[in-house]
């Protein structure tokens, strides 16, 4: 069934199951026959799953390079349509081995690229195939392997799934699939189809029960199966998901090929064009689309995708970060997969969806962004979307198969999903004259934080509250009074959680945390550790020798190095209980914790204190005036939108240090310095806000809201970022010493100083 889709025929190919398509690239450059003499190639487009081929080339001597391919019309061969290689630079790891011999020219060698760029949605010719197989030659004249015999691997996990691959037609070596990404259905499962003759030439170096005719345990002797399938599916294979795949090629087939490709290609023409017709009031365009229909690669069309970034009205750019984080306040996900909406409807996700050459590509960053980057602290998954003044990837909008157009529930959820997101680029991104206090708001200039001089009440600003969270992303506890020291509150966030795989956790991963109740008492330097799943109460001595081993544990938070201590067996299991996943509690360390590394600045806000398990500053302070002020915004587009019962929000659900009371609005917004008492403070600048203060725990239950995310981006978007409450920075003499003789204490008068 599998073969007969590409149309292969059984004497000529065989179909290899495997977890996926990354496990049927992993096993062709494992077997693969690699020499001193071969070559990997590869186009600029492609998955990192492809990539990472090239590592086991490499790794037995062979070379490996990236391409661009270029077609022209060659007017000596009667204007055929001829192929131009562009080579990058030919990597090696081992120079002087390759040198010590000319290139015979028997050596395989493997060209892979994707039958279509996920991230663009580029089709490459699938005349590429006899191209490299026949004229190589004449396309690497100049190479050292020009001559070498060429294997031919084509990623068809993208474009199997819209487009025909005849593989009668296009005889490659090797072709990868994911059911997944074919039909939605079932996850976990791919096939590598091999030609024959090419599949005898892997060389397997593992054997399992389901691979071997015979073993001898106590000796070097293996007899290997005969037949292909048998001799690389280790293990039982996924039986079940394999019986299940002929429903999802049964309604492909009913579908046909040519309705699907012709039905998702007016779907992506509809919006590519409604996305190019957005205007700012300026004139200028909201959307640049990475497709260009004057692209001289060898292009046999484009495929069902739309990759974007959206632009500011001064040409700045808008971060995909920033648009996922408003598509998901208007009910659009744009990185939770669901098999629906993503093989059936429109998927959207954001990043460079782990094509590294095509995203370079297309957003043009050079080698040298790339590192710059990369030394700046951006890897994948991260949220750094604009470093430098450039994008680091971008959004995209994909489209698979429907039932019918006939079907009128799917067509009408299409359609809905199509105007909805649309919509949501227009009223969320698009600068139009008159319309400043809505939702779409897009950007003030900074000045709008300070409208004009604030004026104090005739009360003043005094200290209303002091929180102190010693546990990272765990409940804190008020005081009355607390002292300070060179990291901010004293033990303010100076543990945390930390998984046996070492993930920091946080609210956002386990939202469990929020249950963990906190206190301490000074005196007797104890910390008083409470959670619902835990019977006893876990009292920590600061004192006392609870911390294993004589050395620390070295991490990085947010590109600051950190040294930490772990704790015995029992708190640790302790811990474990309480969030429901096996943890251990670090503390910091008191010594060589300063941010040394310049690179970062940027990154994390206040780069010259010394900070313990902070996401960005020492303090976060929020103003009861501002918090009320948010609130009558929520009740006035509650009632304005006939959506029920306003929701109340408290200060703590914004998980401030300090609370103020007195003044305007955002008056705070406009403070350089402030001093509480005789302690003096400066401020970072706002806070950027994310989904986390839309989680507010309800009878120890953890429930999610749009607000007060929502009404928030209505008006308080700056730069990209949604911000509320201000960061400080204390500022002290004792650049050394942890503990300091200052103290700050609720009620006390708040003096601030202006921009």
């Amino acid at each position: 069934m599998v073969l007969d889709y590409f149309n292969a025929s059984p004497k000529e190919y065989k179909c290899i199951f495997t977890s996926g398509a990354t496990a049927a690239l992993k096993l062709v450059g494992e077997a693969f026959p690699w020499s001193d003499q071969s070559c990997f190639m590869y186009t600029m487009e492609n998955h990192n799953s492809v990539l990472g081929i090239r590592e086991y080339a490499l790794s037995q001597g062979s070379a490996a390079f990236a391409i661009d391919i270029e077609e022209s019309l060659d007017h000596s061969r009667g204007n055929l349509m001829s192929v131009k290689v562009s080579q990058h630079q030919i990597q090696r790891r081992n120079e002087a081995r390759f040198f010590e011999k000319e290139p015979t020219g028997g050596a395989y060698n493997l060209f892979a690229f994707p039958s279509e760029c996920n991230f663009s949605g580029l089709r490459f010719s699938l005349d590429l195939v006899k191209i490299i197989k026949e004229d190589s030659d004449r396309i690497l004249e100049g190479s050292p392997f020009c001559s070498g015999r060429w294997m031919v691997l084509i990623d068809a996990a993208k474009g199997c799934a819209t487009q025909t691959l005849d593989l009668s037609k296009h005889p490659a070596d090797f072709v990868v699939i994911s059911f997944y990404k074919l039909f939605g259905y079932p996850t976990g499962l791919g096939a590598l189809i091999a030609r024959n003759d090419a599949a005898k030439l892997l060389k397997k170096t593992y054997f399992s029960g389901g691979t071997v005719a015979a073993s001898i345990a106590d000796t070097d002797f293996i007899k290997r199966r005969q037949e292909i399938e048998e001799l690389f599916e280790d293990g039982t294979t996924s039986f079940l998901s394999i019986a299940s795949i002929r429903h999802g090629f049964k309604m492909l087939n009913s579908l046909t090929m040519p309705s699907i490709s012709r039905h998702t290609t007016s779907l992506t023409t509809y919006v590519r064009k409604m996305l190019l017709a957005l205007k700012h009031e300026n004139g200028a365009s909201v959307c640049t689309l990475y497709r260009s229909d004057n692209v001289k690669v060898v292009c046999h069309g484009w495929g069902p995708i739309i990759s974007f970034n959206l632009r500011r009205p001064d040409n700045s750019w808008f971060g995909y970060r920033e648009v996922e984080k408003l598509a998901s306040l208007s009910q659009i996900q744009l990185r939770v997969r669901n098999i629906e909406w993503e093989r059936t409807l429109g998927f959207p996700q954001t990043g460079c969806f782990c094509n590294p050459g095509a995203c370079a590509k297309y957003l043009g960053l050079s080698h040298s962004d790339l590192l710059s980057n990369i030394e700046a602290g951006h890897v994948c998954w991260d949220d750094y979307d604009v470093v430098n003044g450039k994008p680091a990837g971008a959004v995209r909008v994909s489209f698979g198969y429907m039932s019918t157009y006939e079907d009128a529930k799917m067509a009408y959820l299409l359609w809905m999903w199509l105007l909805k997101f649309i919509d949501f680029v227009r009223t969320s991104f698009v600068s139009l004259p008159n319309q400043i206090g809505r939702y779409h708001l897009r950007e003030r200039p900074s000045s709008f934080l300070n409208e004009g001089p604030r004026k104090l009440l005739a009360g003043g600003v005094f200290l209303k509250s002091i929180t102190i969270y010693p546990i990272k992303s765990c409940a804190g506890f008020s005081a009355a009074s607390w002292p300070l020291s060179s990291t901010g509150l004293q033990y303010d966030r100076e543990w945390l959680l930390k998984s046996l795989t070492g993930d920091i956790l946080t609210q956002k991963k386990v939202p469990e945390m929020c249950l963990i109740s906190t206190s301490i008492d000074l005196h007797q330097g104890i910390l008083f550790v409470e959670s619902p799943r835990c019977k006893e109460r876990l009292q920590i001595n600061f004192k006392s020798n609870t911390c294993n081993g004589s050395t620390g544990e070295d991490f990085h938070i947010h590109g600051q190095r950190y040294e930490g201590r772990s704790y015995n067996n029992e708190v640790n299991i302790w811990f474990s209980q309480a969030v429901g996943q096996p943890c251990c509690l670090l503390r910091c360390s008191m010594s060589n914790y300063y941010l040394n590394n310049s690179r970062c600045v940027g990154m994390r806000r206040d780069v010259q204190s010394r900070l313990n398990f902070v996401n960005e500053a020492q303090f976060l302070l929020i103003s009861k005036e501002s918090v009320s002020d948010l609130n009558d915004r929520i009740s006035s587009n509650m009632k304005n939108s006939a959506l029920g019962v306003a929701v109340q929000v408290n200060p703590m659900r914004f998980r401030p240090n300090l609370v103020i009371s007195g003044g305007e609005p955002y008056a705070e917004d406009g403070w350089r310095t402030l001093k509480i008492g005789d302690n003096c403070f400066t401020s970072q600048g706002g806070c950027n806000r994310c989904q986390m203060i839309n989680l507010v725990n309800e009878g120890g239950q953890m429930q999610k809201s749009n607000e007060p995310l929502a009404t928030l981006a209505s008006y308080r978007r700056v730069k990209g970022k949604i911000l509320f409450g201000i960061l400080l920075r204390y500022e002290t003499a004792d650049e050394v010493e942890q503990e300091t003789n200052s103290w700050l204490q609720v009620g006390q008068e708040i003096h601030p100083n202006s921009f």
